[in-house]
């Protein structure tokens, strides 16, 4: 039995869906993984069968039914995006939990709850995709996380792609040759070069989470002197430290504040090359301090939902 409410957040991604609930006290008392809830991947009913999936393994945890969850809160891969799947989204959240101790946002919200522990800074998110989020002092604003499409500088996916670009001007000498190039062709098992076109375009091809995974083979050629390869890191790293500045701007923080910024994602937890340089860039930016994540984004969202519902019964 749960002695008193628990709080849910989940964390959704571009790879995977993270549950953790925890207690009044902030202890953790039960943890699921489903896969990705990104509905322009999966489609909407297949986001929600997993957010299912995702609740009936915590209630299972827990011995309980969703009516123990005193508050939760959805952070969802591109929520707050389309105005067609959001309420869609919203309203199936509702019906799993049979209440309406809940609030849908976008995932970037956990990043930064996680991170920063719900206090006034920024947290910039580079997993498969990237987005910025910040508060300040009852404001917040997002930056980035325009998709993979147009978007999604610095994240695994831009990674990626930058470095498929390379091994193409690497293959018809328009680059030279390095390492990324012997990399990619032993990781795809390419029997020729132009073989990649139908890996990553063709009938079957590379799901948007595949492609994201082949950034490690960028962050691989880079630590073996590759220059063009260290060169898109470094890119990623200025990418990303820009979400930063415009985030500090749009926020209204003070000329003489000193903003924590954190981060999230396994680019810029992962990836020593990106995180130093986006550090660097920052602290030459001025205003700025490079701040450890507190904690990961799915005990950042059960953070979030335990603060919503403090906040609301202060209020009453």
């Amino acid at each position: 039995m749960i002695d008193g409410d628990c709080f849910l957040g989940v964390d959704g991604g571009g790879t995977k869906t993270e549950f953790v609930c925890i207690d009044a006290a902030g202890t953790v008392i039960a943890r699921a993984v489903t896969g990705t809830t990104y509905h322009l991947q999966v489609g909407v009913e297949e986001a929600v069968r997993r957010l299912d999936e995702g609740i009936a393994a915590i209630c299972t945890a827990l011995g309980a039914t969703p009516d123990v969850f005193g508050f939760v809160f959805f952070g969802l891969p591109a929520y707050g995006e389309d105005r067609v799947a959001d309420p869609l989204l919203h309203a199936a959240c509702g019906r799993l939990l049979g209440h309406d101790r809940y609030r849908c946002g976008n995932d970037m919200v956990c990043g930064w709850a996680g991170s920063l522990a719900c206090a006034d800074g920024i947290n910039i998110v580079a997993g498969t995709g990237s987005i910025g989020y910040g508060e300040c002092q009852g404001r917040s604003a997002r930056v980035g996380g325009w998709g993979e499409v147009f978007g999604d500088e610095g994240s695994a996916y831009w990674i990626a792609i930058q470095g498929l670009a390379l091994f193409s001007r690497m293959s018809d000498g328009r680059a030279a040759m390095g390492p990324l190039h012997a990399i990619v062709t032993e990781a795809l098992a390419l029997e020729n070069d132009l073989d990649l076109c139908e890996r990553v375009t063709g009938p079957d091809s590379m799901a948007r989470g595949d492609i994201a995974g082949l950034a490690e083979l960028v962050s691989r050629a880079a630590e073996q002197g590759d220059a063009g390869a260290r060169a898109i890191l470094h890119a990623a790293a200025r990418e990303l430290a820009d979400h930063a500045v415009a985030l500090r701007r749009t926020l209204g923080f003070a000329d003489a504040a000193v903003v924590p910024v954190s981060w999230s994602g396994g680019v810029l937890t992962n990836q020593p090359v990106v995180r130093e340089t986006f550090a660097a860039i920052l602290r030459d930016a001025g205003g700025f301090t490079p701040a450890e994540p507190a904690h990961p984004p799915g005990y950042g969202a059960a953070l979030y939902a335990r603060q919503i519902r403090t906040r609301s019964t202060l209020a009453a």
